[in-house]
């Protein structure tokens, strides 16, 4: 793919996304360039439609002229010509089965007879087999990107709210991928919850021994959040996986600029064999059902994204559900802190409010980061309680259903507010909106 190649005994590759207007060719060559100077191996972009899909070929002439060689990777959702477009102009297209070829998510319940259900996939063939006819043509490769967050309701209403469910919906686009002999494949399952996202991505991989494919793994944590929990989120989720020998490209999701997600992705890589090894030493000197762990780290974020690495396999398969960090150049209030929050990163116990954050698109409607800071200056003392900011609809409502509370862009300078998948208000003007959000928490709080 492009000039580099990911799988097999390459190393792992790391990217990230623009936050950028597509149609902006100005800004998303000069964002790109970032993100490529901070070390990034691959620079994804929202295509939304047609228009933004042909001004990919703008922005890759432009940064092939200014010598920037890195592939560029269209994100497509719920419109499926817009990835055979996009396929013209890219090295590589993400593809998300929930809503490539399905309506977007509903939360309505459909009964189908298999007779029916086998129509249905008959529908992703007919989409998806000239997709990868042009794909071949022109030497694209595909991402398929399962997000928790926007499984269709057909496949909700036959496998349920499940990691089952989510891989089938991967499934289905890679055995069509492999009766048309198409093998230019990255898949990636993501949620915003880390035991979702371990469990699942475990889950894929015995799913496609089984069939027999190989493909290259792209992981991440979707909507982390920003921050300290941001890294350690990801370091937890992606962490558990690389240190287990899953994972061939990732990308670090954090509500920050793109370029500052590819020093923390890169120190991931960097540790996964040291990490290797400590996990397995954590786990034979697990205690009174405590992992204890000493660490050596050069700087704070380095022990944040050490500790999480090597623990997070263990507290998501709830080998232990305490956690104690020895470090000889950090407080000890402090090291408390970090055990707690990775413990929380792992769903093992809750002792802050969470925060799921998406790390902003060209798609993204509002201030996101600006937001995210209001929204967490009023709401931090709410221990245990969830929080969705999402930037657009696409994941939103789907993610909702792991939060308590969600604030969606619903259009430019709109937002509409969720309790859990459930939409209450629609609409809003943005400056009333986190004041409304404020009032329907405290509201069901009293």
């Amino acid at each position: 793919m492009g000039n580099i190649q990911i799988g097999g005994d390459n190393p792992i590759r790391i990217q990230s996304m623009a936050t950028t207007d597509t149609n902006d060719t100005e800004g998303c060559v000069a964002q790109a360039k970032r993100i490529i100077d901070a070390g990034g191996e691959l620079v994804r972009f929202t295509t939304q439609g047609t228009r933004e899909a042909e001004n990919m070929k703008n922005i890759s002439a432009r940064l092939k002229a200014d010598g920037y060689l890195t592939p560029l990777v269209a994100d497509v959702h719920f419109t499926a010509h817009t990835a055979d477009v996009a396929a013209q102009y890219c090295e590589k297209v993400r593809i998300n089965p929930g809503n490539y070829v399905d309506p977007g998510r509903v939360f309505k319940h459909l009964e189908y007879t298999d007779e029916e259900y086998a129509e249905e996939l008959k529908k992703i063939e007919a989409k998806l087999i000239p997709f990868l006819n042009i794909c071949k043509e022109h030497h694209t490769a595909i991402r398929i990107g399962v997000n928790h967050g926007s499984l269709s309701d057909r496949i909700m209403s036959r496998y349920g709210d499940t990691p089952e469910g989510i891989v089938e919906s991967c499934m289905e686009f890679l055995r069509i991928c492999k009766r048309e002999d198409f093998n230019d494949i990255v898949i990636s399952i993501k949620a915003s919850n880390t035991v979702v996202m371990v469990t699942t991505v475990r889950l894929l991989v015995k799913t496609m021994d089984k069939e027999d494919m190989h493909y290259p793994l792209h992981l991440g944590v979707t909507e982390a959040g920003e921050g300290e929990d941001g890294r350690i989120k990801s370091a937890v989720g992606i962490g558990a996986l690389l240190t287990e020998g899953i994972g061939d490209t990732i990308r670090v999701s954090l509500s920050e600029e793109p370029e500052y997600e590819i020093p923390v992705a890169r120190k991931l890589v960097d540790m996964t064999e040291e990490c290797t090894a400590l996990r397995a030493q954590a786990e034979a000197n697990i205690k009174d059902d405590t992992i204890t762990i000493t660490l050596d780290a050069p700087d704070w974020e380095t022990l944040q994204l050490k500790a999480a690495m090597v623990v997070g396999a263990l507290l998501i398969d709830k080998k232990a559900t305490r956690l104690s960090i020895r470090n000889v150049s950090f407080e000890e209030a402090r090291l408390i802190e970090l055990a707690d929050n990775i413990l929380q990163a792992a769903r093992v116990k809750f002792t802050k409010t969470e925060y799921i954050s998406c790390p902003g698109c060209g798609r993204t409607l509002y201030n996101l980061q600006e937001t995210i800071a209001r929204i967490k200056a009023a709401t931090s003392h709410l221990v245990g309680l969830k929080i969705g900011i999402m930037g657009c609809i696409v994941n939103g409502p789907g993610e909702m259903a792991d939060a308590d509370y969600g604030y969606v862009g619903a259009g430019r300078g709109k937002i509409s507010l969720y309790k859990q998948k459930i939409c209450v208000e629609k609409n809003i003007p943005e400056e009333e909106a986190v004041d409304k959000l404020l009032e329907l928490i405290n509201k069901d709080l009293q």
